[in-house]
């Protein structure tokens, strides 16, 4: 299959035709690079055969690339303009033949095949943060240049709630790059560096400069790579150690003992749970790693109900 990606000409033209003008709302900054694209499918390792989903696919410049790759797509957007535009370019650039689909939980879904019947590109018209099921063969692999103003949301979204992902390389604003990326410790080091440890380890491969954008964004960006590793080992709902580490962060600058007064009952609540999981009452959350957090809401959730703690965050 012959693919071609699209460059910043075609991308405007497509825009324009389409009446489509990138909104802050929607966090939309397209990808006018096609180095860019191959750059971020090639620190991905996709594989040809691999199903992969992509939040966001706006225009369809990674879309086209993941295809290039011999990846099979299953993409989610919000617009609706553009979900009905992305078959069609698709369609002009890899030569697939578009085709309707069952709805999945009332989202409308268009799949697009090669010339065997293959499906190689599903087009699920939703909101991402809604979408609890996906057609066809479940994603092994997240790639993505994620709307800025939901990046951190939709990802421990779809790490959540599709454990078929083994893998992912999305593109974020720099900042929450380093912040998903963040070891116990360091300045960044906080809510999202927590959460994601909790599913994957993240580092950053790569930032990723303004001029690739349209329309250019007032922020640098970065990519992150995340490979699945298994959760802390924990008595503690998964709902109940984000709880705690909530409630760790709300106020940055107080102690554990104090941070966690409210969700354990009382400041002398803390502090022995604290003791008991091993970490210092005196100390902040910047410092603690998500085992840590796991074991201080296994002591506090011991005589509650799973999910308990969650209704006393901040």
């Amino acid at each position: 299959m012959s693919v071609t990606l699209l460059g910043p000409a075609e991308i405007r033209a497509l825009a324009e035709r389409a009446g489509v003008r990138p909104t802050k709302t929607l966090g939309q900054n397209f990808v006018l690079d096609a180095g860019t694209v191959r750059k971020i499918v090639r620190q991905a390792d996709v594989e040809p055969g691999q199903r992969v989903v992509e939040v966001g696919p706006g225009l369809g410049s990674l879309t086209l690339g993941l295809l290039e790759a011999g990846a099979d797509v299953v993409a989610v957007e919000i617009d609706p303009v553009l979900a009905r535009l992305l078959p069609q370019t698709v369609a002009e650039h890899a030569g697939l033949t578009p085709s309707a689909a069952e709805p999945v939980d009332d989202a409308p879904v268009t799949v697009l095949r090669d010339d065997e019947g293959r499906e190689r590109l599903t087009v699920v018209t939703s909101d991402a943060l809604a979408v609890r099921r996906l057609p066809g063969a479940a994603p092994t692999a997240l790639v993505a240049n994620l709307p800025y103003n939901v990046s951190v949301p939709v990802l421990l979204t779809f790490l959540e709630r599709f454990e078929s992902l083994q893998r992912g390389l999305v593109m974020v604003q720099a900042e929450v790059a380093d912040r998903l990326a963040a070891p116990p410790g360091s300045r960044t080091y906080g809510v999202p560096s927590a959460k994601t440890a909790w599913y994957a380890a993240a580092r950053r491969t790569a930032t990723v400069g303004r001029s690739v954008f349209w329309p250019v964004p007032n922020v640098d960006s970065a990519l992150v790579r995340l490979d699945r590793r298994e959760p802390p080992r924990t008595t503690a709902a998964r709902e109940d150690v984000f709880a705690v580490v909530d409630a760790a962060f709300a106020q940055r600058r107080k102690m554990l003992r104090s941070a966690l007064a409210g969700i354990a009952g009382s400041a002398e609540a803390a502090q022995a749970a604290l003791q008991e999981a091993g970490v210092d009452p005196q100390a902040r959350g910047e410092t603690v790693d998500v085992e840590g957090f796991a074991r201080v809401a296994e002591r506090l959730s011991a005589s509650r109900a799973p999910g308990d703690l969650a209704q006393w965050g901040p």
